[in-house]
């Protein structure tokens, strides 16, 4: 098994709603290592560039003025197969297609309100590490 470091982002409404620890927990009984944290609320840029790959969904302009809008907790964790756990742990983005159990099926509420984002890929990873931990 090969060790990975992976991004995940708790988004506004896990603040709000109290569910830092909650979610922080899942991946620690995991087994995963939380390398680095921080919160801040990001820039308008910050999260187009993140999510420039929806740039053409209609719901983008509301998507980024959301998360651009509040605090949001980022996150580095590391581990065997770090990336294929934290997608486990985190469930389909729609909460109606996650299954009980994970993140967003026990948490998000609608699709607009899904608590966390997890990177899918190596790359993506390295990337958005980069992005968010300038």
């Amino acid at each position: 098994m090969s060790v990975e470091v992976t991004f995940i982002m708790i988004k506004p409404e896990g603040l709000k709603r109290n569910l830092v620890g909650k979610i922080i927990q899942r991946f620690e009984e995991k087994g995963l290592v939380l390398k680095r944290i921080l919160s801040k609320i990001p820039s308008r840029e910050l999260v187009e560039e993140h999510y420039g790959h929806l740039r053409e969904k209609f719901y983008f302009n509301d998507m980024c003025a959301k998360l651009s809008s509040d605090i949001v907790i980022c996150m580095e964790w590391e581990g065997p197969e770090a990336i294929a756990i934290s997608r486990a742990l985190i469930g389909a983005t729609n909460p109606v297609n996650a299954l009980p159990g994970t993140i967003r099926g026990d948490f998000a509420l609608d699709i607009d309100n899904n608590v966390v984002h997890g990177s899918d890929s190596v790359e993506n990873a390295e990337k958005e590490l980069k992005l968010w931990f300038k």
